[in-house]
């Protein structure tokens, strides 16, 4: 989570993106801040979020189950020592298996892919969505 950057605007007639590090956006990084604090707080902060390492092909799959119904979550790259961390949060929040992929609705954990796709199968998955906010 080390190389946050959050994308800005340069002005409204220009639609070049700028890459800034950012203090003011809820992805900022507050280096006082411990990872387990820093996981608690993207998870709060954002109605739908998936933790995931930068090699994970299973990430790809989650979010473009979103996209296919409308939801762009918010997508964490964890470095390799951060992994172990979200693992014990995980479990502690009732998570399927402590691995990455890890995705939270509404700061309820969904859990790994399985657990998504099982959710979504059953057809819960869309007024989850909707009864946190991001779909109507």
């Amino acid at each position: 989570m080390q190389g946050l950057r959050c994308y800005n605007l340069l002005s409204d007639d220009e639609f070049k993106l700028q890459l800034t590090p950012t203090t003011a956006s809820p992805l900022s990084i507050d280096v006082s801040e411990s990872t387990h604090m820093r996981i608690q707080r993207l998870i709060n902060e954002n109605p739908v979020i998936i933790f995931t390492r930068s090699d994970c092909f299973m990430c790809d799959v989650m979010k473009r189950l979103f996209y296919s119904i409308g939801v762009y979550a918010t997508v964490i790259e964890m470095e390799e020592e951060e992994v172990g961390e979200l693992a014990a949060f995980d479990q502690h929040s009732g998570g399927d298996d402590g691995v990455t992929p890890a995705v939270f609705i509404g700061g309820d954990c969904v859990g790994g892919l399985e657990n998504l796709v099982a959710l979504h199968l059953r057809g819960h998955l869309v007024s989850k969505l909707v009864e946190v906010g991001v779909l109507q």
